[in-house]
C-alpha cells in the first residue's frame, strides 16, 4: 500500500495496491481526496492531481538479502518540518531528509560558533605556554637568577607532564565535553596566572609541570572532537581554523609583551610578572562561557535550531555503510556502553600510525622550540629587548594566513601529502640557510647576514605550523571514529610531544648568537617529515591497489587514495536523493533517502 499525506483538511485516501513480484520499485504520489456524502470511503471518480504538478521519483536497485519488511522500513516520507513529522502517524515517521544548503547552512553555524571559539581557547592555552620566551627577556631570567640551563628545564618540564598525561585524550570518549574542556580551560588559567606569584626556580617549575596537565588535557583531543561534527573532507581546513591560533596567540603574546612591558616598566610589580597575570587571569572567565557553549554531540548544539540538530547528527550518521545500525548506536549515546579496546588495539598494530607519529615527533622538533626561543634568537641579531618583542610578530602572522590557506586546499583537493611534503621542504630550506648564513657569518656584512636570518624566519614558522595541521588531520582522516581515532591521537601525541624534550634544549645560550647547530638539527627533523610523508604516501597508494585488485577491480583510478584506509572505502556521502558508493549497505541508503516527494519547478 502505498503512503499518502493528507493536506489539513483533508482526510486520508486510499490507493489501490501496485503489485509488486520482489522488485523493491515503489511508486509514490499524493492524490486530491474527494469524500463522497454516503460515507467517508473516496470517490473512486477523484480528481487526480494534474499531470505534471508532481514527480515520481524510484530507486529499482534491489537486494537479495532484503526481505520486504525491510523494504517497507527503507521507505522515507519526506517532510519539511517537524510540524508536519508530529502529526504523522507514528509508524510511518521516518528519519528527516535535508537538502545540501540546509547541511551547508548547518556547517556554518559550526564554522561561526564552535570552530573560532575551540580556536580562541587554544590561542589562550598556547599563550599561556609559549609566554614565558617573552617572560625571559623582560626580567624573569634576572629576578630569578636564572642560569640557561634552568631556563630550558623549565620548557622541559611542562613537556614532560603533557607527554605522559597525552592518554587523557581518551576521555573526551568518558567524560562530557562541555564539562571536560570547561575544567581544563579553568586549570590553565588558574595555573598560569600562579605564574606571577613565582618567587624561585623550584616553584616555577613545579608550576610549569602543573601547566603541562592541564594543557595535555585539552589541545591534542580536540581535532577528535571536531571530527563528531565535520566529515573528513572538512576536517583539515576547521583543524586548520583551530591550529592557526598558535601562530596567532605566538604573534598576539609577542605584541601583548611588547605592551605590557612598555606599560609596567615603572609599574608596581615586575612586568615579567604582570605579563603572567594579564595573560593567564582571562582563561578563567573563559571557562565559565565554555561550560554553556561547547556541544557534546552534533545533535545538542545550542546554537542550532531544532531541526539543524537533526541535520547535524543524521549527516555525521551516514558517514557509516550500516546507516540504521549506526542511528541505534546514537540513539543509545547518553547510555553506558563497554570501551572498545579491540579498536584501540588494532590501532597500536598497524605501522601507519607510528610513521605518523614520527612525522609528528620530528615536526614538534621545531614547532616547540622556535616559539619560545624566537625572541631571544631576535634579541642575539643585536635588537634591544623592547623591538625583539615587536619583530617576534610578523613571521606568526604569515604562518597564520598560510595555515589557513593550505588546510583551505588540501580539503578541496581531498589530498594531504603534497601539501605536507612542500611545507616541510620549504621550512627545511629555510632552516639550512639560517644555519649556513650563522657559520660563514664572517664573510658577510653584518646587514645582509641579519636579514637573511630573520627573513628565513618566515618560511621557516608558516613550515612547521602548516605540517603539523596536516600531519594531524591525516591522522584523523584514516581511522573510524570512536576508540579507534582517539588511540590513533593518543599515540601520535604520546610519541610526537617526545619531539619538544629535545627541541627545548636546542639553543642554549653557549650557541649565541649563531645557534648553527640548533637550526641544522631543526632543518634535519623537517627534512625526515617530508621524507616520512613520501613513504606513507606510496605505503597508502600500494594498500589500494592490493585492496582493489583483492575485490578483482582496475588499479587505474587512484584519487583520493590518502583518505581510503579504513572503513573500506572513501568518505560515504549520500545526501537526499544522493548514492553511496561500494556495498549493499550503500544501495540500501541510497533507495532509503531517494525516495521522496518533489514538486514540478515552473
Amino acid at each position: 500500500m502505498a503512503s499518502l499525506r493528507p493536506g489539513p483538511t483533508e482526510a486520508i485516501s486510499s490507493v489501490p495496491s501496485i503489485p509488486s513480484s520482489g522488485s523493491s520499485s515503489i511508486a509514490q504520489y499524493t492524490p486530491v481526496s474527494d469524500r463522497s456524502e454516503q460515507g467517508d470511503s473516496p470517490s473512486l471518480n477523484a480528481e487526480r492531481p494534474p499531470a505534471g504538478s508532481l514527480k515520481v521519483q524510484t530507486d529499482f536497485s534491489t537486494d537479495g538479502d532484503q526481505d520486504s519488511d525491510d523494504d517497507d522500513d527503507e521507505i522515507d516520507e519526506g517532510y519539511d518540518s517537524y510540524e508536519d513529522e508530529e502529526i504523522r502517524p507514528r509508524s510511518s515517521r521516518r528519519t528527516p531528509k535535508y537538502t545540501k544548503e540546509e547541511e551547508r547552512q548547518v556547517v556554518k553555524q559550526f564554522d561561526r560558533k564552535l570552530v573560532p571559539f575551540l580556536a580562541l581557547l587554544y590561542l589562550l592555552s598556547f599563550l599561556d605556554r609559549s609566554n614565558i620566551g617573552n617572560a625571559k627577556i623582560a626580567g624573569l631570567a634576572d629576578d630569578l637568577r636564572l642560569s640557561s640551563s634552568q631556563y630550558e628545564w623549565l620548557l622541559t618540564a611542562f613537556y614532560v607532564t603533557y607527554i605522559l598525561f597525552e592518554w587523557m585524550t581518551l576521555m573526551y570518549r568518558l567524560v562530557r565535553p562541555h564539562v571536560y574542556i570547561a575544567l581544563c580551560v579553568f586549570g590553565w588559567g588558574l595555573v598560569a596566572s600562579l605564574q606571577s606569584l613565582s618567587t624561585s626556580f623550584g616553584a616555577l617549575v613545579f608550576l610549569r609541570a602543573a601547566l603541562g596537565i592541564t594543557e595535555a588535557a585539552f589541545g591534542p583531543g580536540v581535532p577528535f572532537y571536531l571530527s563528531l561534527f565535520y566529515k573528513r573532507e572538512e576536517l583539515a581546513f576547521r583543524n586548520g581554523l583551530f591550529i592557526s591560533a598558535a601562530p596567532l596567540a605566538s604573534s598576539f603574546a609577542s605584541s601583548l609583551a611588547w605592551l605590557i612591558v612598555r606599560l609596567s616598566n615603572n609599574g608596581p610589580i615586575a612586568p615579567w610578572r604582570t605579563l603572567f597575570l594579564v595573560e593567564g587571569f582571562p582563561s578563567i572567565i573563559v571557562a565559565v562561557i565554555a561550560w554553556f557553549v561547547i556541544p557534546d554531540t552534533p545533535g545538542s548544539a545550542a546554537f542550532l535550531k531544532p531541526r539543524q540538530r537533526a541535520i547535524a547528527q543524521l549527516r555525521m550518521d551516514e558517514r557509516s555503510p550500516n546507516h540504521k545500525h549506526h542511528q541505534q548506536q546514537q540513539q543509545q549515546q547518553q547510555k553506558q556502553k563497554p570501551f572498545n579496546w579491540k579498536e584501540v588495539t588494532k590501532t597500536l598494530c598497524d605501522p601507519k600510525s607510528y610513521i605518523t607519529a614520527l612525522m609528528f615527533f620530528s615536526c614538534n622538533v621545531a614547532f616547540s622550540s622556535m616559539p619560545v626561543f624566537l625572541p631571544t634568537i631576535i634579541q642575539d641579531m643585536g635588537y634591544t629587548p623592547l623591538t625583539s618583542q615587536a619583530l617576534s610578530a610578523p613571521p606568526y602572522l604569515v604562518a597564520f594566513v598560510t595555515v589557513l590557506l593550505t588546510s583551505h586546499l588540501s580539503d578541496r583537493t581531498r589530498t594531504r601529502s603534497p601539501y605536507l611534503i612542500l611545507h616541510a621542504l620549504l621550512s627545511s630550506t629555510a632552516y639550512f640557510v639560517i644555519a649556513l648564513t650563522g657559520h660563514f657569518h664572517a664573510s658577510l656584512p653584518a646587514p645582509v647576514h641579519i636579514a637573511i636570518r630573520y627573513l628565513c624566519v618566515y618560511p621557516a614558522v608558516a613550515g612547521f605550523f602548516s605540517a603539523i595541521t596536516l600531519i594531524i588531520t591525516w591522522t584523523m582522516d584514516n581511522r573510524p571514529a570512536g576508540e579507534a581515532k582517539g588511540a590513533s591521537v593518543a599515540l601520535m601525541n604520546i610519541v610526537g610531544q617526545c619531539g619538544p624534550l629535545l627541541g627545548t634544549r636546542l639553543y642554549p645560550a653557549t650557541q649565541g648568537p649563531w645557534y648553527v647547530q640548533g637550526m641544522a638539527i631543526c632543518g634535519s627533523f623537517m627534512l625526515g617529515v617530508a621524507v616520512l610523508a613520501g613513504g606513507l604516501r606510496w605505503l597508502l597508494r600500494l594498500e589500494m591497489r592490493r585492496n582493489k585488485m583483492g575485490r578483482g577491480e582496475g588499479v587505474g583510478e587512484e584519487e583520493g587514495f590518502e583518505m581510503e584506509m579504513e572503513g573500506g572505502g572513501a568518505e560515504r556521502e549520500v545526501l537526499m536523493g544522493g548514492r553511496g558508493r561500494g556495498g549493499g549497505g550503500e544501495r540500501r541508503m541510497g533507495r532509503s533517502l531517494s525516495i521522496f516527494y518533489v514538486s514540478e519547478i515552473g
